[in-house]
């Protein structure tokens, strides 16, 4: 079964396949092991019939997707030679037809399977195949943000709990809390997005004990985005390019920060939150 996170950004991208491909039908789900989908979202079905339907690897259309690592189509499910038929019975009672597959490729492995299907058979065009590809796109990129998060994660966390953590393995733990923090934004699932904020937190609070403004401070999310940027020795206009902002609008964190924390300069800023916990 797919993770929570997992599940919402499937969801989004079936919704996003049939809005901008005018398809009716978009089905998918990620591999359980590296031959085997699980299809367990469905948008647009009319039965459940595909729910719950396991893809092997070579088998029926997205099989052929899987086996390949590309976009596969047909006309005609049902009548075309081009792939085997293990699938028939379940297309055949959802009344599909034209039906294109898209693998979900993270690191040159496939980790998910998109479809979108019409009920009646017509040959699909570029702009069908452009929006399925986007869809799975989509789901691709959200899979890396999510790998590239439990490895920070886990990572870090090692560091922090380690005793003979030193200075130098604190400067890692202060960048991969400023890369945690940039990436947060990013995950639509609020429950992981919470979770990943609640590790930062005691990263912020594990380099010592808290100064005498800690608890005293509060700083909005970007604020404390931009000064953990600020703290890595970013620029207002790297900043910006790391946390997806414009510079005029780091430039506005970072002096609210300064207010807030009662900082003249960059650097008092940094020192004011490392004091306050708001970073490690």
């Amino acid at each position: 079964m797919p993770e929570p996170d997992e599940a919402v950004e499937m969801q989004a991208a079936l919704l996003r396949l049939r809005r901008s491909s005018g398809l009716p039908v978009a089905f998918g789900g990620l591999l359980s092991d590296a031959r085997h989908a699980r299809i367990v979202e469905l948008n647009g079905a009319q039965t459940t019939a595909l729910r719950g339907l396991v893809i092997s690897a070579g088998s029926g259309l997205g099989g052929k997707s899987i086996a390949l690592s590309r976009p596969c189509a047909v006309t005609d499910y049902a009548s075309s030679r081009h792939i085997s038929h293990e699938y028939d019975t379940a297309v055949a009672a959802e009344g599909l037809r034209s039906v294109v597959a898209v693998p979900v490729v993270v690191r040159r492995k496939v980790r998910g399977l998109l479809y979108g299907a019409l009920r009646h058979p017509i040959t699909l065009g570029d702009r069908t195949f452009d929006a399925a590809v986007a869809a799975a796109r989509d789901v691709e990129q959200a899979l890396a943000v999510r790998d590239e998060v439990q490895q920070l994660l886990a990572a870090t966390l090692e560091q922090v709990t380690d005793p003979h953590t030193g200075p130098g393995a604190w400067e890692d733990v202060r960048e991969a809390h400023r890369e945690l923090r940039a990436i947060a934004p990013k995950i639509v699932d609020p429950d992981l997005r919470e979770e990943l904020l609640m590790v930062c937190g005691r990263l912020a609070s594990a380099s010592g004990a808290p100064g005498p403004t800690a608890g005293t401070v509060r700083l909005a999310p970007r604020e404390v985005d931009v000064i953990a940027c600020v703290a890595a020795g970013a620029t207002n206009a790297t900043a910006a390019d790391r946390l997806g902002l414009r510079p005029e609008t780091v430039k506005g964190y970072l002096r609210s920060a300064m207010r807030k924390l009662g900082a003249h300069t960059r650097l008092e800023a940094v020192v004011a939150a490392r004091r306050a916990g708001l970073l490690p």
